[in-house]
C-alpha cells in the first residue's frame, strides 16, 4: 500500500509539473482565442453600436451578409490574394530550403538563414512604411531600378490591377524565412541512407527530390499551407498601412471589411456574424487539406 502510495505521488507530482507548463499556454488561449469566439457568435444575434442597449435580432445579421454584395466582393479579393501568397510562398519557400541544405560551409548557411528569417522579426507596420517608400511612383526605389533596366515606371500601390500584388510581394518577403526554417529542419530530418541508395541507383537530383524528399516533407508542407492560407485570409495591418483597401477597393478584403463594418460603420453585431462566417470558412478550409492528407496516408 505504501508503494501504490509512493508511485501514485510521483505520477501526480509528474502530471502537476507537465500541466504547470501546459497551463499558461492553455490561459492565453482561453482568454484570447476560446472566449472571443464564442463572445463573437453571441454577438451575431444582436444589432449594437457600442453605445446603445444590445437589441436581440436573431438570424438576421446573417440573413443581411447573403445579400451584401460588398461582402462577397471582399470574400474573393481575399481568395485571389490567397491564391497569389500561398503557391508563390510555399514554393519559393520549399525551393530556398533545398538549396541552402547543399551548402556545406556552416557560417555561410547561418548568414543566409539569418537574412531570410530577419524580416519575419519586425513589425507588420514597419515592413508596410519600409515597401512603401520603395513603391513610391518616382522616387521608389523599386521604379528606379525598373528606368535603369529600361522598364517604364509602374504606379504599383496606385493600381488596381498591381497593388494586391505589392501586398502579396510584402506578405511572401515577411514570412519566407520562417517557412524555410521549418522546411530545412524537416530536410534535416530525413535519414541520409535514402539519399546514398538514391545516388547509387543512378537516380538524378529532380528524382531524387521529387520521390524522397518532397513526399517525407508532406507533415511540414500540409502545416505551412494551412498556416498560409489562414495569414492570407487574417491580413488586416499590412493593408490598412498601404492601401487601406484601395484603390477603388482593390485590395479591400473580408478582414478590412469586417472592420470597417465593425468599428467605422459602429455596427458590431453585424461585424461579429461576419467574423464567424470567416472563422467557419477557414475551419473548413483546414479541414478539407487535413482530410486530402489523411485520404494519402
Amino acid at each position: 500500500m505504501k508503494q501504490r502510495g509512493k508511485i501514485s505521488g510521483k505520477r501526480f507530482k509528474q502530471s502537476f509539473i507537465t500541466y504547470s507548463f501546459v497551463l499558461p499556454d492553455f490561459i492565453g488561449l482561453l482568454i484570447f482565442i476560446i472566449i472571443p469566439i464564442i463572445y463573437s457568435f453571441y454577438m451575431s444575434f444582436f444589432n449594437w453600436n457600442f453605445a446603445n442597449i444590445k437589441e436581440f435580432i436573431g438570424v438576421q445579421n446573417y440573413y443581411t451578409i447573403f445579400h451584401d454584395v460588398a461582402w462577397w466582393q471582399s470574400l474573393l479579393r481575399t481568395f485571389k490574394l490567397t491564391l497569389l501568397y500561398v503557391p508563390t510562398l510555399f514554393g519559393f519557400s520549399i525551393f530556398l530550403a533545398v538549396l541552402i541544405n547543399y551548402v556545406k560551409n556552416e557560417r555561410i548557411a547561418g548568414f543566409v538563414k539569418t537574412a531570410f528569417l530577419l524580416p519575419y522579426s519586425i513589425t507588420s507596420v514597419i515592413a508596410s512604411c519600409l515597401w512603401m517608400f520603395l513603391y513610391m511612383d518616382r522616387t521608389g526605389y523599386v521604379n528606379i531600378f525598373l528606368k535603369v533596366i529600361g522598364i517604364g515606371e509602374q504606379k504599383f500601390l496606385g493600381s488596381t490591377s498591381q497593388a494586391m500584388v505589392c501586398i502579396a510581394v510584402v506578405l511572401i518577403w515577411i514570412n519566407l524565412g520562417y517557412n524555410i526554417i521549418l522546411f530545412l529542419s524537416a530536410i534535416k530530418d530525413i535519414p541520409t541512407s535514402y539519399y546514398e541508395a538514391a545516388q547509387l541507383d543512378g537516380a538524378s537530383g529532380w528524382n531524387i527530390f521529387w520521390n524522397i524528399t518532397f513526399p517525407l516533407l508532406k507533415p511540414t508542407s500540409i502545416f505551412v499551407l494551412i498556416t498560409s492560407v489562414i495569414a492570407s485570409f487574417q491580413c488586416l495591418d499590412l493593408i490598412m498601412v498601404m492601401t487601406s483597401g484601395g484603390p477603388a477597393k482593390s485590395t479591400e478584403v473580408a478582414s478590412l471589411y469586417i472592420y470597417k463594418q465593425s468599428f467605422d460603420m459602429m455596427r458590431a453585431g453585424y461585424g461579429a456574424a461576419l467574423s464567424v462566417l470567416m472563422f467557419l470558412i477557414m475551419t473548413v478550409l483546414a479541414g478539407i487539406m487535413l482530410k486530402m492528407n489523411g485520404k494519402e496516408e
